[in-house]
């Protein structure tokens, strides 16, 4: 090979940085190695590929994100927008954004501090966002008061308790005059499903335990779940191409990428792997987790398409600092999309997957 060969990429001489620069600007000229690059690559990816009108767009959100005011920030904006089309999150993270909602109050505050004095005090800590224990117990009483009412009382998958939910939650905005403070109730308004692929691992699971005790017949059956996201995925790929935002790790991202493995190995159906990949993650892929896995990985098991492994972009980086400047660049380099509405249309879309299996029998 000619050494010049080596040679064809962009020369690394960026302007000075100057006040007054936008954030894709600043992306743009000076995030130029290393994981800025990555950061940079994720943008481009995001704003000029996945935002096409044919892509639609899933989000995997992990990590103590809507405490942070992520949700508020940068994730509801982008459902608002039209630029994720589906989410799939921790509970944890969904009943911590339920806060917001409720007019409650989470504080910064320093990671340095006695945790023993804290519990004594009755002030909870996550690393260095600090609140009452009070809004513990009173996020407590309002889903305990919703599972106990009349629309909960049947089985149902996370979407559609989370509908639920975040009609609830939109009404209680409205009443404070508070909008713009929950994914909840961005994700009802859009038409978006948020799925939970670990329902009883968060203190919304507890919740509906605990009423289960009490006589409440809300159930969640993560069957539907299963079958739903990859009928999603299904349809996208049938249709156009999937993309997928994957912020963190564990298990959303497994659930968010497993829709192509139930699509072909367990369902049969032909299929080619989502098209576009972004993660931000901390994860190291080397020590055999999933949260570090990385897209070539994703390739063996259907999950990504091998063609369009270029359009994967792996930014080890914490998805607080990568995901605002995202969203920002994504806003000022992209117009926002029409909404889906992939939450109307669900069943339709579990219908035609199922059409399609029935098919090859």
């Amino acid at each position: 090979m000619n050494p010049h060969d080596w040679l064809t990429g962009e020369r690394i001489a960026p302007p000075p940085v100057r006040a007054g620069m936008s954030v894709r600007e600043l992306i743009d000229q000076a995030f130029l190695a290393y994981n800025a690059a990555r950061l940079r690559e994720a943008c481009r990816l995001f704003s000029e590929k996945m935002l096409q009108p044919d892509v639609t767009v899933g989000m995997a959100v992990s990590g103590a994100l809507t405490p942070a005011g992520l949700g508020w920030s940068c994730l509801a904006p982008l459902l608002e927008q039209g630029m994720v089309d589906w989410v799939v999150s921790t509970g944890a993270n969904l009943y911590h954004d339920t806060h917001f909602a409720l007019g409650m109050h989470l504080h910064r505050g320093s990671p340095f501090v006695d945790d023993r004095q804290l519990r004594k005090d009755k002030v909870v800590r996550i690393y260095d966002v600090l609140f009452a224990y009070e809004v513990l117990l009173d996020t407590d009483r309002f889903y305990k008061e919703l599972i106990h009412s009349a629309p909960f009382q049947r089985t149902m998958g996370t979407a559609e308790f989370h509908f639920l939910v975040g009609q609830y939650v939109a009404a209680r905005e409205e009443a404070l005059g508070i909008a713009h403070t929950s994914l909840l109730a961005a994700a009802y308004r859009a038409g978006v499903p948020v799925y939970t692929s670990s329902p009883g691992d968060s203190s919304v699971g507890m919740n509906i335990a605990a009423a289960a005790l009490e006589g409440s017949a809300c159930v969640i059956d993560p069957s539907v779940d299963v079958n739903e996201t990859a009928a999603i995925v299904y349809d996208a790929t049938r249709h156009g191409k999937s993309g997928v935002l994957i912020l963190g790790g564990g298990s959303p991202k497994n659930f968010v990428l497993q829709t192509e493995p139930h699509i072909q190995e367990v369902l049969g159906l032909t299929d080619q792997g989502h098209t576009y990949f972004i993660q931000f993650t901390d994860a190291r892929p080397d020590t055999g987790g999933l949260s570090g896995a990385t897209p070539a990985e994703a390739v063996s098991w259907g999950k990504v398409d091998p063609d369009h492994l270029p359009d994967a972009v792996v930014c080890y980086v914490d998805a607080t600092v990568a995901v605002p400047l995202l969203t920002a660049y994504a806003f000022e380099a992209h117009e926002p999309r029409p909404l889906r509405r992939i939450y109307d249309r669900r069943r339709e879309l579990v219908d035609r997957m199922q059409a399609d299996r029935a098919q090859l029998a």
